[in-house]
């Protein structure tokens, strides 16, 4: 899917995808990769694969012993972990360090995980969904590259999410969902985690609707789309709505008000975020 010209004519830069992340994006849908070519394919960017140990031995997967490489990184949280944090490593590095971005970069990974370990119980493909939940915030990261004064005014000036994505398309011709996918569009990405990073404030309104008791709308934009994308954003957003503290009956209601439309059963969307969001916070 080719990049929108209108977005090719604005005045914002995306970064280039390394090119370990491009050669790791196809090995992963290569059902012949193996734990040992992903590895070793990691370990040929020496900073990268420091980076995917150190962050392997953080508190924040406690493992029970230090891994020492990457092979034994991947031995003990599978490929698509490893993979998936080499990716969140890789688009980190890929924006220059702004304080304001420390806990964009932590809801990044955190929404990731939780998407990937929730999928296969709800039969989604694990890696789509851990790089949609990645990427799903990137292109805030683009626009505070582009003008970071004038995009914290923004965000401080407009709390409310939806205003906020009308303020980024007066001030910048674009929102940060569309420059999201673009992002994802350059990194060679799946066109559905491209879809599912666009048509997030979608979804999300759909459960704006529904915490004000407001029928869901057959006719969102996001149900346009083929059903596992639609999936992916029905789970990215109850995966949101967990690590964002909703209580269970919140979570409950949204989840039947996005699930079933998405041909996702509400319960079984319920259990599975929720369990995925558990393991995270847990971690």
């Amino acid at each position: 899917m080719a990049i929108d010209q209108t977005l090719r004519a604005l005045d914002i830069d995306l970064p280039a995808c390394p090119q370990v992340l491009v050669q790791l994006s196809v090995l992963m849908h290569d059902e012949g990769a193996n734990l040992r070519i992903i590895a070793e394919l990691i370990e040929t960017d020496m900073a990268l694969a420091s980076a995917v140990v150190r962050t392997v031995n953080s508190a924040y997967f406690g493992l029970q012993r230090r891994v020492e490489s990457v092979p034994e990184a991947v031995r003990y949280l599978g490929t698509r972990e490893v993979s998936a944090l080499t990716f969140e490593i890789g688009l980190r590095g890929a924006f220059p360090p702004r304080p304001m971005l420390n806990a964009l970069w932590e809801r990044a990974g955190r929404r990731g995980l939780a998407m990937g370990r929730a999928a296969p119980a709800l039969d989604l493909d694990p890696w789509l969904a851990h790089t949609a939940g990645l990427f799903a915030e990137s292109g805030q990261a683009a626009l505070v590259m582009h003008d970071t004064e004038g995009y914290e005014a923004l965000l401080a000036s407009t709390p409310d999410a939806f205003a906020q994505l009308e303020g980024e398309t007066a001030l910048y011709g674009v929102n940060h969902a569309a420059l999201g996918a673009a992002l994802c569009q350059v990194w060679g990405l799946s066109s559905q985690v491209a879809a599912a990073v666009r048509l997030r404030p979608a979804v999300l309104q759909s459960l704006a609707d529904a915490g004000q008791s407001k029928h869901p709308d057959t006719d969102a934009p996001w149900l346009t789309e083929p059903l596992g994308t639609q999936q992916l954003l029905a789970l990215g957003a109850i995966v949101d709505a967990g690590l964002a503290g909703c209580d269970e009956p919140t979570i409950a209601r949204y989840s039947a008000a996005v699930g079933p439309v998405a041909g996702l059963d509400a319960g079984a969307l319920r259990e599975a975020a929720l369990a995925g969001v558990a393991r995270v916070q847990a971690g």
